[in-house]
């Protein structure tokens, strides 16, 4: 496994930085990494982020080349977007789905497309849950399921999932994966944050279920872990599964699934046994304390823990760092019409790096907004980068 690379101190503040020192302060992070048998040939990622842009759920040739540029522009790893793994999944036609012959053959146009410009690509396997709504676009006469028929915010929506549906559920996340490897996907992300399907099982504002699926912490982790069961034994054993989590919730900032380390430990070990590759903790800001003043599991050394320092001290596994890389806002203060998001530097990024807290650095809009950030980091370009509009939701390039 390979690590920080020695990279300990870094004092320079990139964007104000001469441009010929960038790239040796950055130079950890354009080393190869192994995610299981996967050669990724740097520790970059794109992030997932929703784009509707694929008409009845059918990548386009715009979509293809979307994915494609920032391939070649060496970003290692492309999480794509949330992918549909049922008919019941979302409310909306235009996100993109894994089922379907016509589906899966335009992502093996794209996987190919993607593969020849150097690039390696995951899926990003999604159920929304209770967050479908009750008014969708896409198969408006299925019911919208989730553990209690509770939202996010606490609202009733929908309905309590029966036994048989929940395994019916988890059959559609391990079929999704399997096409996934068979369409030439190099990994597959299961979407377990945010408060979507699987994340309302783990948290217990969602799930107030009476069965074995509800109730302790344990109860609670049974359909996750089930759900990571089904696609380990669908895609064998060396396919790497990437799991995303979260504490917060679409809405909520506040909520978490883990009030301390030792509850963090027993949600990531339990998946991590179940077959889990590595970890994507989701934080707004990649530098914010997981538990600041924790005096537990590590002592108050590891206060300054974010999300993935945590994650990368309670598993040991591969873990992918993500919340405001690059840029100076947190997503939803510039994803709302008319928000921007103005360039920061990566001393803080760089630093966590070289600590070993994590092993791989996700990146969402400032890839969204330039596709050659990347690029641009390497060949210390700084100065180019191009800063975050709202507006940039709404392009495909």
């Amino acid at each position: 496994m390979r690590r920080g690379c020695g990279l300990v101190a870094v004092t320079m503040t990139i964007e104000n930085a001469p441009a010929q020192a960038a790239p040796a302060a950055l130079s950890a992070l354009f080393t190869p990494f192994d995610l299981g048998p996967v050669r990724l040939a740097s520790r970059f990622v794109m992030a997932p982020m929703t784009r509707e842009f694929s008409p009845d759920g059918v990548v386009t040739d715009d979509v293809v080349s979307y994915y494609a540029r920032r391939g070649a522009a060496g970003v290692g790893l492309l999480i794509t977007e949330g992918v549909y793994v049922s008919e019941d999944s979302g409310p909306s036609t235009r996100v993109p789905r894994l089922f379907g012959d016509e589906p899966l053959a335009a992502w093996k146009r794209l996987v190919d497309a993607v593969h020849a410009a150097g690039g390696k690509i995951a899926p990003q396997l999604w159920h929304l849950g209770a967050a479908r709504g009750d008014h969708t676009e896409l198969n408006p006469d299925l019911p919208t399921l989730s553990p209690s028929g509770l939202a996010p915010n606490g609202v009733a929506r929908g309905r309590a999932a029966t036994v048989e549906e929940l395994a019916r559920i988890r059959d559609d996340f391990a079929r999704g994966a399997a096409a996934a490897k068979e369409a030439g996907f190099d990994a597959v992300e299961l979407h377990g944050a945010h408060g979507y399907l699987i994340d309302q099982f783990l948290w217990e504002g969602t799930n107030r279920r009476e069965d074995a699926y509800g109730g302790s912490l344990e109860a609670r982790l049974r359909f996750p872990v089930e759900v990571v069961e089904a696609v380990r034994a669908a895609v064998g054993p060396d396919f790497p599964v990437i799991f995303r989590f979260s504490q917060w919730k679409s809405g909520d900032y506040g909520a978490r699934i883990a009030e301390t380390p030792e509850e963090l430990g027993t949600i990531l070990g339990a998946l991590a046994r179940a077959g889990v590759s590595a970890f994507h903790p989701s934080t707004r800001r990649h530098w914010d304390p997981a538990f600041p003043g924790s005096g537990a599991a590590g002592g108050t050394a590891d206060a300054h823990l974010g999300l993935a320092g945590w994650t990368k001290k309670l598993t040991g596994l591969p873990v992918i760092t993500v919340g405001s890389v690059g840029l100076d806002n947190a997503f939803e203060v510039s994803w709302q019409e008319g928000g921007r998001s103005g360039v920061r530097g990566l001393e803080r990024l760089l630093e966590q790096f070289g600590r070993g807290e994590f092993d791989l650095v996700a990146a969402g809009r400032v890839l969204l907004s330039d596709p050659a950030w990347v690029a641009k980091l390497r060949d210390g370009r700084t100065d180019e980068i191009r800063p975050f509009s709202a507006e940039d939701r709404l392009r495909l390039s």
